[in-house]
């Protein structure tokens, strides 16, 4: 595999656009590869920043290049990945995993228990959501991978299916531990990685499931939703993931294109720093929530009414979504009513000002990846302005939120959660909403009520306690707003007619290339 770098694509200007596009031309656009076979091409926002699977482990995972201990299939149900089979002991601090035995990496190696187990040891001494499951030991035994956990922890398998945990081969990692070459297990191989820009993948012709049509494979990150349509539209690309709302609406014109759009397991939502000086208030949260037209930003920039997020989490999250919840509204009165008992007051300028005659202004930043998410902040921008809030936007890098979450300099941010990352949202929640909050969830506050809650589901196993648990969190969340939510996510792909049997994981954990076929 050999790694290159290359130039990002541009992404400001009318002209930098048109270049973008032309340089994405200028990628391989035949169908025949160089060995004669047929390459399908594939566009999503998502860029190759780094191999280790920590971080752009998502990647690989959708491009079906490396496997997880545990997989889900299309009912959410757990089933074997790398693990065929898995126990637990009575008290629940023991879990065994034993391996598939026909499975082998990229390099021609057997996958072991000892390679396993070496690899999410390094998983576990990370930063992730492995730290979270309590393992105290992670070890090869008798052919299995032994968990030792410090207490139970019945969310153990849905750990094991999130992309953080990776399984790759030994070669994959160089003297320091750093990841120098993806080598995976899965029935796509990487042959080649243009840093930061695209990767080629090609069958694995030793993988042990069933052989994919689909021979060759490459992809390319295209953080521009303008760049990804004209790609869709010009034939330019087989799959295209993650259209903006206004385009995938002119993209249906389009005969040559099968378009999928389906809700997902992923909330839109204003990250707050509720440390801040203007936003420790709890009356200023909901007065922010109370301003927000969350019906008409689904309707007019998601062109999906059932959009509107009024709760936390969506319907497509069922076991956490309480159907009896308050619903969040828009109530422009209640608003400016909470903010003068908040102790704001509006100036001659018609912006907000406290006894210290502190103007009310903060920034939101937000990003492009996902594109409803510039309009969606210029609206709040609008709404929050017409209750006395001066809230200036700034779009960067998405890298920018866990940063400024991290530096503390952070003080709004939207952003597209999914709960589906872990099949068991409960392993989002446990980053987002600990004792000390997380980079994409809380930030400067904490609810000693939901930390023990979420600890106590961490061990239930009864499902009538685990729901009652659920509806309790998502009660805490929705009265006390450490985040606001504004809309559901809608996912939206298109595909070529010149393929078949294509269908959009709920979960967004593949691209379900394996499955594909060509229609001619």
């Amino acid at each position: 595999m050999s790694i290159t770098t290359a130039v990002p694509l541009p992404n400001h200007t009318r002209r930098r656009l048109l270049q973008a596009t032309a340089a994405a031309a200028a990628l391989p656009t035949s169908l025949v590869h160089a060995q004669g076979t047929r390459t399908l091409k594939v566009v999503s926002p998502w860029e190759v920043m780094t191999l280790d699977p920590s971080k752009t482990g998502y990647i690989f995972t959708r491009l079906e290049v490396a496997e997880t201990l545990v997989e889900v299939d299309d009912k959410g149900l757990f089933v074997g990945g790398l693990a065929s089979r898995w126990t637990t002991s009575a008290d629940g601090l023991e879990w065994r995993f034993a391996i598939r035995p026909t499975a082998r990496f990229h390099d021609g190696t057997p996958v072991t228990a000892e390679a396993v187990a070496a690899c999410l040891q390094r998983a576990l001494a990370q930063p992730g959501l492995l730290r979270n499951t309590g393992a105290q030991q992670i070890a090869a035994k008798g052919g299995e991978v032994l968990f030792r956990l410090a207490k139970p922890f019945s969310a153990l398998p849905a750990f094991l299916a999130h992309n953080s945990t990776l399984i790759l081969a030994p070669a994959s990692y160089a003297a320091d531990g750093s990841v120098r070459q993806v080598i995976g297990s899965g029935p796509y191989q990487v042959v080649e990685v243009q840093a930061p820009q695209s990767l080629r993948t090609r069958r694995f012709e030793g993988f042990d499931g069933r052989k994919p049509v689909i021979e060759a494979v490459d992809y390319l990150g295209a953080s521009r939703g303008e760049t990804r349509g004209m790609m869709a539209s010009s034939g330019q690309a087989d799959l295209v993931y993650t259209h903006d709302p206004v385009g995938y609406e002119r993209l249906r014109a389009n005969r040559k294109l099968q378009l999928h759009r389906l809700p997902l397991p992923r909330t839109i939502y204003i990250k707050v720093n509720a440390g801040h000086r203007f936003l420790a208030d709890l009356r200023v949260r909901r007065a922010m929530s109370l301003a927000l037209d969350r019906s008409g930003m689904a309707t007019a920039l998601m062109r999906a009414p059932e959009a509107a997020a009024t709760q936390l989490f969506p319907p497509a999250v069922a076991e956490w979504h309480v159907p009896g919840l308050a619903p969040l509204a828009q109530n422009l009165e209640q608003s400016r009513t909470l903010l003068r008992e908040a102790g704001w007051q509006a100036g001659a300028d018609g912006v907000l000002r406290n006894q210290a005659g502190e103007a009310f202004k903060l920034t939101l930043r937000t990003f492009s990846d996902r594109p409803e998410l510039p309009p969606l902040a210029t609206a709040i921008q609008a709404q929050l302005k017409a209750v006395g809030i001066d809230m200036a936007v700034s779009i960067g890098n998405s890298s920018e939120i866990p940063s400024g979450h991290q530096n503390g300099s952070l003080e709004l941010a939207l952003v597209a959660r999914n709960y589906g990352l872990v099949p068991d949202p409960l392993g989002i929640l446990l980053q987002d909403f600990g004792p000390k909050g997380g980079d994409w969830g809380a930030m400067g506050w904490h609810s000693a009520q939901v930390s023990q809650t979420l600890a106590d589901m961490s061990a239930a196993v009864d499902p009538k306690r685990r729901s009652a648990l659920r509806g309790a969190i998502a009660t805490v969340l929705q009265a006390e707003l450490p985040v606001i939510p504004v809309a559901w996510y809608q996912h939206s792909m298109t595909a070529s007619t010149r393929l078949v049997n294509v269908s959009v994981d709920p979960l967004e954990r593949s691209y379900r290339i394996s499955r594909m076929g060509w229609a001619a």
